[in-house]
């Protein structure tokens, strides 16, 4: 439904009297507004998410208007709308997904927030999929650092020192006091409050299009004093963690030397003013400090972690040239060998792919993430027997990761050992219970092993995430028969065959299932996507 038919929706008003009832993400399948279509990383890539996201929060603060002000803004309303939105961003794919990335980030996260005064929340580390160079923190503790940002720091001390400065901002409640002091605020305000900070100018030409009389306050820009406050506390959540305090006006200083030579403005100074003050700022209190905790204690291997995002760039140019300055500035380098053979791979050079990869194996022959690559590679290029040594060394070092799982599942398939194909597609089922591209395998590998139930089974399961019910139901009713001495199993497909419960939402329309397409399909793996 386009976005200016909304208010003459037949239902309107009866939204707008029970706006309170509802979230955003509630309001967006009730009117009927879909995502824009196509791939997520196509979507990602694009405006149009952002864009779609924005019309969905002006119509929230348009029907939310009719909701009662809060007389005060909680740590449990914080935690609330922080977590709302942080689901959104979640769900509509905009954050990235990699265990070794999140695990890394919200390690040093953790180890900056044992400093100081605790709060009565947890806090989340996220990072946002997008080459803006970028920070922010939410109401809540939910802290989010953009890709591009990451990629752009020099040492972890300057990556360590942007999330002590976030999580400063939280601890000292600064959007959540702005809130707070608002003698008239509803819920309408306090979702353009961090729609502005998540969506930026689509958030508020959207929400002004709609004469919102607050549109003017829609931006998280920190006032100098919010500022000058999250660097003196981020910087002992800095040093007393056991970091180097001149990461924190080093990396300004490197976001500055970026904007001067690329011209483009860092979002991060957009809501983060004064970076002058700022920096002279900084090295005063590394001066009163005397350099007494001048140190250097790593959390982890940012490199790994810094070409692990470079590589989830869809452009391959952009990443070649990466990984080519990484190398001419220290050819020994493991992760730019790897990353360069990754980009050789993904471009079809698999010659000097394989060379490469082989190359940083000499140097670290026990990494599992290059074991599994060189794998995928070999796989990908239809070297299939030679594929298989490499998966099996990923997976003894490694066993929950999933491209691995996946693809010695695959390569064993192809060589006929059906047996341990399925215990690699079912061991990868048991670990990843939410993701449904692995149904087409399961049904391909039991009907080789003529278990025709269980195949009948999987291709229910199949197409009914493909949003092809008719298909689906016709594969359950086929497997039925073979689980008739099986009450447990029978009560499992009975409910697959079950109708959707009364207002919930339909299924996925066809080919748009979480699987994607088949994936007995050579498909390229996460890490090159």
């Amino acid at each position: 439904m386009p976005f200016e038919e909304v208010l003459n929706w037949p239902f309107y008003d009866f939204i707008k009297r029970e706006a309170c009832q509802f979230s955003a993400k509630e309001i967006a399948y009730i009117v009927d507004l879909p995502p824009p279509q196509g791939g997520p990383r196509e979507r990602k890539d694009s405006s149009m998410m952002m864009k779609w996201l924005a019309s969905i929060f002006a119509l929230w603060l348009v029907i939310a208007s009719a909701c009662p002000a809060l007389a005060d803004f909680s740590m449990e309303d914080e935690q609330k709308l922080g977590k709302e939105f942080y689901d959104n961003l979640k769900n509509k794919g905009l954050l990235l997904e990699d265990p070794e990335v999140t695990a890394y980030i919200t390690k040093m996260g953790n180890r900056l927030i044992s400093q100081g005064e605790k709060t009565p929340f947890s806090f989340t580390f996220s990072v946002v999929d997008s080459p803006a160079i970028n920070a922010f923190a939410t109401p809540g503790g939910y802290v989010f650092l953009y890709r591009g940002l990451i990629e752009l720091t020099e040492n972890e001390s300057q990556l360590a020192g942007v999330l002590a400065h976030e999580i400063a901002h939280v601890r000292a409640r600064h959007i959540a006091d702005s809130i707070d002091k608002s003698k008239n605020i509803g819920i309408a305000t306090l979702a353009a409050i961090i729609a502005g900070a998540f969506l930026g100018g689509d958030a508020t030409a959207a929400i002004a299009s709609f004469s919102i009389a607050t549109a003017t306050s829609l931006n998280l820009k920190y006032s100098r004093e919010n500022e000058e406050e999250a660097d003196r506390l981020g910087m002992s959540y800095l040093t007393g963690a056991g970091y180097d305090g001149t990461g924190m006006p080093q990396f300004l200083g490197i976001m500055k030397n970026f904007e001067y030579y690329s011209s483009a403005v860092p979002s991060y100074f957009l809501t983060h003013p004064g970076t002058d003050d700022r920096i002279r700022y900084l090295d005063t209190l590394l001066e009163m400090d005397g350099g007494s905790h001048r140190a250097t204690a790593e959390t982890g291997d940012l490199g790994r972690i810094q070409t692990i995002l470079v590589l989830k760039d869809k452009d391959s140019n952009r990443s070649l040239k990466y990984f080519q300055r990484a190398l001419e500035k220290n050819p020994a380098s493991v992760d730019a060998l790897y990353g360069l053979a990754v980009v050789e791979g993904r471009t079809g050079k698999t010659t000097e792919s394989i060379e490469g990869f082989n190359e940083a194996l000499a140097k670290r022959p026990d990494d599992p993430r290059i074991l599994r690559d060189l794998g995928i590679t070999l796989y990908t290029a239809g070297r299939i027997g030679e594929s298989l040594d490499p998966l099996k060394k990923a997976h003894a070092l490694n066993p929950a990761d999933g491209d691995t799982l996946v693809y010695l599942g695959r390569a064993c398939e192809y060589l006929g050992n059906y047996s341990y194909a399925l215990e690699r597609y079912t061991e990868y089922r048991e670990r990843f219970p939410d993701r449904e591209d692995v149904f087409y395998n399961l049904a391909m590998i039991y009907g080789k092993l003529n278990d025709m139930g269980n195949s009948h089974f999987y291709f229910g399961k199949y197409f009914k995430s493909q949003g092809k019910r008719d298909s689906a139901l016709f594969h359950f009713r086929k497997a039925l028969p073979y689980f008739s001495a099986d009450p447990k199993k029978t009560a499992e497909i009975e409910k697959e065959m079950a109708p959707p419960e009364k207002g919930s939402p339909p299924g996925p329309p066809p080919g748009k299932g979480k699987g994607g397409s088949r994936p007995q399909k050579v498909e390229k793996t996460m890490s090159f996507l």
